[in-house]
């Protein structure tokens, strides 16, 4: 018989049994020779690891641990080859298997050494225990939000919702927070807790979207008593599912934070009239920082300021915790980069946990990231009728802000766009009204010193010639060199092209390049800031920024110092500078016109003047001619100057004698009609009666008489004015005083007086 006989037990063979167990098995198992050789997988393995077994077999046990454990893996195998022992699954050590696309996942291992008859090996049933894990952390989580329930509930509103949002049940803290008793809102909709506006937009049916799909969502914002008065309120709705994972209700927790609330609006009250108060830009700085230490903490702070005229922002590092810059001074970065340009462009706050080198490429990113700055809690300002930029509070660790700071940051943004607004407006009108003041004080400068041409004289087709140069230039915007011998009217010229180009309704502004000391030329044309150097006690604006919109006449071109020849064709070709001492960039459009009666081309040549620069001024040459290459014109000059200080003086001179003229015509003059307006001015001084009287034997002097003469010239003047001031008894301003009989300024014949060393003694 082939059967066993009744009553016995089947037998069957050990190998059969341990391989179909082997195959079978739910978990993976592995069997490893004493070097960690695999030798044997299971189906469950290939599953589990994704290998199929031929690619296992042979491979060391470490190819299915993760890389970081691997080495230390090496020495736990030793130390198991050394001691074999039986260790059981649930042993309490953090292991983790390592598929092949290279994805890990937690596990838990039993191993145990088998002698064989080839020697000994080592079984390992691994177990895959994600699920466990995830379980495990949901109910710590569970358990750490009951605790927390538990432990508040007192200070809570606490009550159950259905899946609609139908209150189901209420506790007593909820009743003393809300005012409703149980019997009359079970069974309302949580929404009657909710502001109209909020109801309006939807709210209450978002707070539960959000926990169904997050699992819990948290808000804080004004609620609705019974009563109707509202309270400010932090609530989290939590969602309970069911076995099946469909959600049967919802916990809601609500926390009443109006003092809170309150004390913070006081703050930000505090800080807004801080802020307010502050016009001067620089103090604001210092208000905003001081404001935001108060309301959160941070590491740095951060403002940027949008320019229109670059398209860019103005980064101006306002606060740092560690009492150092990580910015260098003012930044200009873009809009396309930036943290900064996204809050600008989406006039939405940003939250970062931590911050992204790629997606913000700025130089601005890299400087804070070079820092260690990791979160980001940046908002919008926004003024009155425009974007102002961004206000950006920084921190080194990960996540730092929460919304609440986030809500804190833009609650203050709001009153920091109205101070910037009000500061910028102030500053504006501050720097107009210093341009105003700089503009009036230099244009009474010029009247004093203005020769007072109401046309340009001569009939000479050289004359006519410049004037048609200077007709045909002045409806561009071209720079004008003009070239001429001292005296020879260049000033005359360049207000002639002012007043005939577009730019006619603004300012003139002139500089002399050689009246003025080397060392003060620079601030008087670009200005300076307050302490940029010894004696600068406030902030200057320079001739260059004055004349924005308008013209700038640099008069002596030829002797401006080579050190700031750089810096002004900067200026010309960039339409850009810096005041002394300053980091603001500062936008000007002014047209420039330069004069010389030196030889520029000499002087390039002779490496005294820069040829960039040289070729950059000489646009529009405009050459003006000698006097003694126009003589038919000084009769005419004559006539006018006769006319123009014999009126001054008080005087009637209706006669020139001819051979005046014939001498006049016929002298070269070497300074041109500076020289002949001086001479005939001599000449007004020294006539009695109705024909002129001029000294034409100074134009037969000698070099070295010239002193002598101007002396005698002096003396002239100095006795004529006191004969004026006697009859006038010492009155000075007036319509009868000396001033108005000599047809000069009160101011003019002070400064004549002064001059001549006339004083009161003399004349009373």
């Amino acid at each position: 018989m082939n059967g066993a006989s009744p009553g016995t037990a089947k037998r069957y063979d050990p190998q059969t049994l341990f391989e179909k167990l082997f195959e079978s098995s739910p978990d993976a198992i592995l069997v490893s020779d004493p070097d960690g050789r695999i030798t044997e997988a299971n189906a469950q393995v290939e599953k589990l690891f994704g290998y199929s077994r031929a690619e296992l077999v042979g491979q060391r046990v470490e190819v299915l641990i993760p890389e970081r454990f691997r080495l230390a893996h090496l020495g736990h195998r030793e130390d198991y080859g050394a001691q074999p022992r039986m260790r059981p699954m649930g042993a309490g050590l953090e292991l983790f298997g390592r598929r092949k696309d290279g994805s890990e996942f937690p596990v838990d291992i039993m191993l145990r050494p088998l002698e064989m008859p080839g020697g000994r090996v080592v079984l390992s049933v691994i177990r895959d225990i994600s699920e466990k894990k995830r379980a495990e952390e949901a109910l710590r989580q569970s358990e750490q939000q009951l605790r927390l329930l538990v432990e508040s509930v007192k200070d809570y509103a606490v009550f159950l919702l259905d899946p609609e949002g139908r209150i189901l049940t209420w506790s007593l803290g909820a009743e003393r927070m809300k005012g409703y008793k149980a019997e009359e809102i079970i069974g309302r909709h949580f929404s009657c807790f909710f502001t109209p506006e909020d109801i309006e937009r939807g709210k209450p049916e978002e707070e539960l979207r959000v926990a169904e799909a997050q699992g819990r969502s948290e808000d804080e914002g004004w609620r609705v008593r019974k009563d109707g008065s509202r309270f400010w309120a932090w609530a989290i709705v939590t969602a309970i599912h069911d076995k099946d994972g469909k959600v049967k209700s919802f916990l809601q927790v609500t926390c009443d934070l109006t003092e809170r609330k309150q004390a913070e609006d006081a703050l930000v009250l505090e800080l807004s009239n801080t802020l307010l108060s502050n016009l001067d830009i620089r103090k604001l700085f210092s208000a905003i920082s001081e404001g935001i230490r108060r309301i959160v903490r941070h590491d740095l702070a951060a403002l940027a300021l949008y320019d229109p005229e670059t398209n860019q922002f103005r980064v101006q590092q306002l606060d740092a915790s560690y009492g150092k810059n990580i910015l260098p001074g003012e930044l200009l970065i873009s809009l396309e980069s930036s943290v900064a340009g996204q809050v600008f462009t989406s006039r939405e706050p940003l939250l970062l946990s931590r911050l992204d080198t790629k997606r913000f490429p700025s130089e601005a990113t890299r400087y804070l990231a070079a820092a260690g700055i990791k979160s980001v809690c940046c908002v919008p300002l926004i003024g009155r009728d425009h974007l102002l930029g961004t206000l950006g509070v920084f921190s080194k660790q990960e996540a730092a802000f929460t919304e609440k700071d986030l809500r804190m940051v833009a609650q203050l943004a709001n009153h920091v766009s109205t101070a910037l607004d009000n500061a910028l407006a102030f500053r504006h009108i501050t720097e107009l009204r210093d341009r105003l003041e700089q503009e009036k004080r230099y244009l009474e400068e010029e009247l004093r010193t203005e020769c007072g041409f109401e046309d340009i004289i001569g009939e000479k087709p050289e004359l006519k010639r410049v004037l048609k140069q200077v007709e045909t230039v002045a409806a561009t915007e071209a720079t004008v060199l003009i070239l001429g011998e001292t005296g020879t009217g260049k000033d005359l010229i360049a207000r002639a092209i002012h007043q005939l180009s577009s730019r006619r309704q603004r300012a003139l502004v002139k500089l002399n390049c050689a009246a003025i000391p080397t060392g003060l030329l620079e601030s008087e044309l670009f200005g300076h800031e307050k302490g940029a150097f010894t004696g600068a006690i406030s902030r200057k604006i320079g001739r260059l920024e004055l004349a924005h919109q308008g013209t700038l006449f640099l008069d002596e071109i030829g002797d401006l110092p080579l050190e700031l020849q750089p810096k002004i064709l900067r200026a010309l070709q960039e339409k850009e500078f810096e005041r002394l001492g300053g980091t603001q960039t500062i936008h000007v459009n002014a047209r420039l016109i330069a004069a010389t009666n030196r030889d520029l081309t000499k002087m390039v040549a002779d490496r005294q003047f820069r040829s960039d620069l040289y070729y950059r001024l000489k646009v529009f040459p405009i050459i003006l001619p000698p006097l003694r290459d126009r003589r038919e014109d000084i009769p005419l000059l004559v006539r006018y100057f006769v006319e123009r200080y014999a009126r001054q003086m008080d005087k009637r001179i209706e006669t020139i004698p001819s051979d005046v003229m014939q001498a006049l015509t016929r002298w070269d003059w070497p300074g041109n009609i500076r020289e002949l307006e001086n001479f005939i001015e001599r000449a007004v001084i020294l006539t009695k009666g109705p024909t002129l009287r001029a000294p034409l034997a100074e134009l037969e002097m000698p070099e070295d008489s010239t002193a002598q003469t101007d002396s005698t010239l002096q003396s002239a003047a100095r006795e004529h004015i006191l004969g004026v001031l006697r009859e006038t008894r010492g009155v000075i301003g007036g319509a009868r005083g000396a001033a108005a009989r000599l047809g000069l300024k009160r101011t003019t014949l002070n400064s004549k007086l002064k001059k001549l060393g006339i004083s009161p003694q003399d004349y009373i």
